[in-house]
């Protein structure tokens, strides 16, 4: 049986400050590939310190997909981003080489292996209704009413995201059953060939690298990458202004945290979320620890791992 053209693909991913884009770009020229970027901040054009995003000069001349697609002001859900890679799979393979996926976003990645469950078709007069609802007595009020009838599905949505509260409503008066129920029922693991592998640090040794690289964002110029973003004419969208790193600067900003102690937070937030990075992958059986030494260079890594993909192909 032939794979879908998401499980063709080949995915590198791993916790923040794990070392991805660079042995994705080394991993890249050996296997003809095209990288496509699998991190939800990356898209936002003008977020680069805080992002991490590779530079044209880090990027070694290898073609990089779904970076800057979206201005800071604007929001992307998981399922357009989906729409996004598919196509950009297709072009890729369109000029004979292969789609490689490099980052850490764990819900982009079991959206890509996975699929979405989308629910029903929308119904206008229920959506109108709910909607005028939101409008009469809040978005707290509603997403309240959310975290009573379906509280897996609230606990993942913010208040104020009115758009998705009303469709996991929608969708429950139309069936009858929870939306996060029904997503758990569509939940079913790629195939066995799809290759997604995950580098893996002793965690003592990524706490020092992501502390570093925290240090190394501040002395690039991130407190003036978010003064920039926050004088622009429109303001940045809820989900951007809430990346990590970007939420504590603009506090900082505010004059509520001095530098030092926003240097820490910062520190500190980014642990926590490789950690919940590390749980998701643990949670997805298509993806394969890679343990990585200190002495392990990129390019060495790489190697490995192409050997690896030569051997799943054969």
């Amino acid at each position: 049986m032939s794979l879908a053209p998401e499980h063709r693909a080949v995915y590198l991913t791993g916790a923040t400050a794990s070392g991805k884009s660079a042995v994705g770009v080394h991993l890249a020229r050996l296997i003809d590939a095209e990288i496509l970027s699998l991190d939800s901040m990356s898209l936002y054009r003008g977020m680069d310190v805080g992002t991490a995003k590779p530079t044209l000069a880090e990027r070694g001349g290898v073609p990089h997909h779904l970076i800057d697609v979206l201005d800071p002001w604007e929001s992307a859900s998981v399922a357009l981003y989906r729409e996004w890679a598919l196509a950009a799979i297709r072009d890729v393979e369109s000029r004979g080489r292969r789609a490689l996926f490099v980052g850490g976003t764990a819900l982009y990645l079991k959206a890509m292996l996975r699929g979405l469950f989308d629910g029903p078709g929308a119904d206008p007069e229920v959506r109108a209704r709910l909607e005028a609802e939101a409008q009469a007595v809040g978005d707290a009020a509603l997403h309240a009413r959310l975290a009573t009838l379906d509280p897996a599905t609230a606990a993942r949505l913010h208040p104020n995201d009115r758009r998705r509260v009303v469709r996991a409503l929608e969708v429950m008066e139309l069936t009858g059953t929870p939306f996060s129920a029904q997503q758990r029922e569509h939940d079913r693991p790629a195939p066995a060939a799809t290759r997604v592998f995950a580098l893996d640090w002793p965690r003592d040794i990524l706490h020092e690298r992501i502390d570093a690289r925290v240090v190394a964002m501040f002395e690039a110029g991130l407190v003036e990458e978010v003064r920039r973003l926050q004088s622009a004419p429109r303001p940045m969208s809820w989900v951007a202004s809430q990346g990590v790193g970007y939420r504590e600067v603009i506090e900082h900003l505010s004059g509520a945290v001095d530098l030092p102690t926003t240097i820490a937070r910062v520190q500190a937030r980014t642990r926590q979320f490789a950690k919940r990075q590390g749980t998701w992958f643990r949670g997805l059986s298509e993806v394969r620890r890679v343990e990585v030494a200190p002495g392990d260079d990129p390019e060495t890594l790489a190697r490995r791992l192409a050997a690896e993909i030569g051997n799943a192909a054969d």
